[in-house]
């Protein structure tokens, strides 16, 4: 018997899934085409912008170039800083297959120290690959010929140049000019918030100190671009876009380099401070201070041992004495007193005072106040006092003006406060005051404090350009300008612009007769038969006007005597000397100051007036080696 045969398959059944996968695959299809056409639309229509901006945002690159740095000249436009190449080996590691083996073969041509192998492995992992690295700085000339004639030798390795400050006049102008060195993390912090920093993106030195630094906005330029395409690795690939930097400008200062190397030479590395005015309108023809350091060494990185003795050097280096060193200005500052005390009433020309050597408070028991001369001057007027320097006699004004007085007047010719000098490194030194005295010592201020004040010691501290400043004062009766040593700066096509000193409120009403007693009375000081200063000033062909000073570096006791040679030097008296020359017709103001030299008269004296006879007997002493 047959059995039926039974059907495996079920062909319409397949067929009819099969359509419906495919229905529902071609459905699929076309929502995800869908899907990816909207997509495309987005990217390519209403992204469009977005995304071409960050595709050239990682194709284009911004490359900044750093400006070159304005030039320093003198008044006679001698350079006083420049920009000398300096020429670096660097290697890109990229092109150099054995780098080990091409530094140690290196070694054999040029000094290259293990310190500079470490420097460079630190650089170059912090540097892309295809970027040079320098493994030795500063080469000499005769280093740059050694390695040419053997460059064929080392594939990826080449000698660089770049603009470096250089001083030539080293340690000379350093207090002056200041110097540049390498941006800091405190610099670029500061440029942050002046909201500078792009314009230093490509900068490797900033002005530190100095005229360097008070002008960096000058000196600097503004930087330059390039727009470069790079690949995916940042390779550059070519230039789109080139803007040239704006060099810096070139400065102009009101200094004498002639003058200043002359007065360097005088100080011959002596602790002290020397500043010289024109008085007509306060540029500053020279500023000296002694001892001095080389700024080229910070130029190139100076080391931590060279910093480390500039820092523990006994004879302070570092320091701007004349703008930076606060000393008792002593006896100076009597003509000034002087003319308070003449506008004030306190005295009159003709008010006549007897010296015995000492001055008491009226009615105290404390130890009387020396004059320097111990057997006194017997009877002087106020013109005297200020030729022999008569101690007593400005005991008894301060007395009789007191301190409120007393500093309200001096602050006027400019002390206790900045001078307006153009460098950032001036202390204001200390005019004192009754506030002062409260929130400094929390005692009240007593009549035996004003006494000293009289002869410009106590608590009262200067600089050696606030005196001269003060001086420059009382030479122009009155008018208050700003010590300044920028002269000119650089406009289009090479003209100069002339920079206007900076003019304070004059003092006013005062009587000329007055101005003119102190003048006198410092004319008698270094002409004067009396003149504490005679000596130092004889037979000049030309009449100064000067006033000394000797400034206590301690205070004596009760009949205790100074002796110099029984002192350390650092305890002996400082040598304070101010004065302006010709009488007549003011051509230069000199104020200066010798650490521990003793008398102000004996040992500064002397050295103003051959600064007086460089100035103002050079000119007849060039003509007369011109007619032999």
């Amino acid at each position: 018997m047959r059995h039926k045969r039974t059907q495996i398959r079920d062909y319409n059944a397949e067929s009819r899934l099969f359509a419906r996968r495919a229905i529902v695959s071609f459905a699929g299809i076309i929502v995800l085409v869908s899907i990816l056409i909207v997509n495309l639309y987005n990217l390519q229509i209403n992204n469009f912008q977005d995304y071409k901006t960050r595709s050239n945002d990682n194709r284009i690159k911004v490359v900044p170039i750093a400006p070159n740095r304005g030039l320093i000249y003198d008044r006679n436009g001698v350079l006083l800083a420049e920009n000398r190449p300096v020429f670096n080996l660097e290697i890109t590691p990229e092109k150099v297959k054995k780098l080990d083996d091409t530094i140690l073969r290196l070694k054999d041509i040029l000094p290259i120290t293990d310190a500079n192998v470490e420097s460079f492995q630190r650089e170059r992992r912090r540097t892309r690959r295809f970027k040079s690295v320098p493994l030795l700085t500063q080469l000499t000339q005769e280093q740059v010929a050694a390695f040419s004639v053997n460059q064929y030798k080392f594939p990826g390795v080449e000698v660089k140049a770049y603009l470096k400050r250089y001083y030539p006049y080293n340690s000379a102008l350093t207090h002056v000019l200041g110097y540049v060195a390498k941006i800091n993390d405190r610099d670029l912090q500061r440029l942050a918030r002046e909201e500078k920093s792009a314009n230093y993106q490509a900068t490797r030195d900033i002005g530190k100190l100095g005229i360097e630094r008070f002008y960096e906005d000058l000196l600097h330029g503004t930087a330059g671009y390039q727009e470069v395409e790079v690949n995916n690795r940042g390779r550059v690939i070519r230039t789109l876009k080139y803007v040239p930097p704006i060099p810096g400008k070139d400065i102009t200062l009101n200094l004498d380099i002639e003058l200043q190397l002359y007065v360097t030479k005088l100080l011959d590395n002596r602790r002290g401070a020397a500043v010289i005015l024109d008085p007509k309108d306060n540029g500053v023809l020279a500023m000296v201070s002694s001892p001095s350091y080389d700024p080229n060494l910070f130029v190139h990185g100076i080391s931590s041992k060279a910093y480390k003795d500039l820092l523990n050097d006994n004879d302070r280096p570092l320091v701007n004495r004349a703008t930076l060193g606060i000393y008792p200005p002593a006896s100076t500052i009597k003509p000034f007193i002087a003319v308070a005390a003449l506008e004030e009433g306190v005295a009159t020309p003709y008010t006549t005072r007897n010296d015995p050597g000492y001055w008491k408070l009226p009615n105290s028991k404390t130890k009387p106040f020396r004059d320097w001369k111990r057997w006194g001057h017997g009877r002087v007027n106020l013109k005297q006092s200020i030729e022999e320097s008569v101690d007593t006699f400005f005991y008894q004004i301060a007395f009789d003006m007191g301190i409120d007085r007393l500093s309200s007047w001096m602050m006027k010719f400019g002390f206790g406060d900045y001078t307006g000098i153009d460098i950032r490194e001036e202390s204001r030194a200390n005019m004192p005051t009754r506030d002062w005295k409260m929130s400094r010592h929390r005692t009240p201020w007593y009549q035996g404090d004003t006494i000293p004040v009289g002869i410009g010691q106590g608590y009262w501290t200067a600089t050696p350009m606030q005196i001269a400043k003060a001086t420059s004062v009382l030479v122009n009766h009155g008018q208050v300008i700003a010590p300044h040593l920028l002269r000119s700066m650089e406009e289009s096509e090479g003209k100069q612009e002339l920079i206007q000193p900076e003019l304070y409120p004059p003092i006013m009403g005062v009587n000329e007769k007055y101005w003119e007693l102190a003048i006198d009375g410092m004319r008698l000081v270094n002409h004067g038969r009396k003149g504490t200063a005679r000596r130092a000033f004889m037979n000049t062909p030309y009449v100064s006007a000067g006033k000394s000073g000797t400034a206590q570096v301690f205070g004596l006791k009760e009949n205790e005597k100074y002796n110099a040679e029984e002192l350390a030097e650092h305890l002996r008296d400082h040598a304070l000397f101010t004065g302006f020359a010709p009488v007549e017709d003011p051509q230069v103001i000199i104020s200066m100051v010798l650490e521990n030299a003793g008398g102000g008269s004996s040992n500064g004296g002397p050295v103003v007036r051959r600064v007086f006879d460089h100035i103002l007997l050079k000119d007849k002493q060039e003509q007369s080696k011109d007619k032999q």
